[in-house]
């Protein structure tokens, strides 16, 4: 039986390498939802390198996306593996998680030296506020 979280990540192109490490880590070394001593729960690709040509329109993008379907993800370890990277541009990482039966993404981002939450916990906008400290 598999757990799917679905995780996209938008970086400034500087910080490649940076996703490229964290990817390397989600493939070999991250820790497994309820397994701990189980390690590799898939990888990110990235979306928007001229090679891929994934995006539509006529022009580039101009950040980099990555996005991969992860398999029992311990999701707290993701987070502080984010938080953990060392980043160029740690303001522009976002990172976006859709964990299997939920049906859309919340949104982590770097501010004030802490990765904080910037979506709704539920998808009634009336029910929470937007950002979440």
């Amino acid at each position: 039986m598999s757990w799917v979280t679905n995780v996209m990540m938008s970086v400034d192109v500087a910080d490649s390498a940076s996703v490229e490490m964290l990817s390397e880590w989600l493939r070999k070394d991250a820790p497994r939802r309820a397994q701990p001593q189980a390690h590799g729960v898939g990888f990110l690709n990235p979306l928007t390198t001229p090679e891929t040509n994934e995006w539509g329109g006529w022009k580039h993008p101009e950040c980099e996306v990555w996005a991969g379907a992860l398999n029992h993800a311990d999701l707290d370890a993701l987070k502080q593996r984010v938080f953990e990277t060392p980043w160029r541009e740690p303001n522009l990482v976002q990172l976006l998680v859709m964990d299997q039966e939920e049906g859309f993404f919340r949104m982590w981002m770097i501010r004030d030296n802490e990765l904080r939450q910037f979506a709704p916990l539920q998808p009634n906008e009336e029910d929470e506020g937007f950002y979440l400290a």
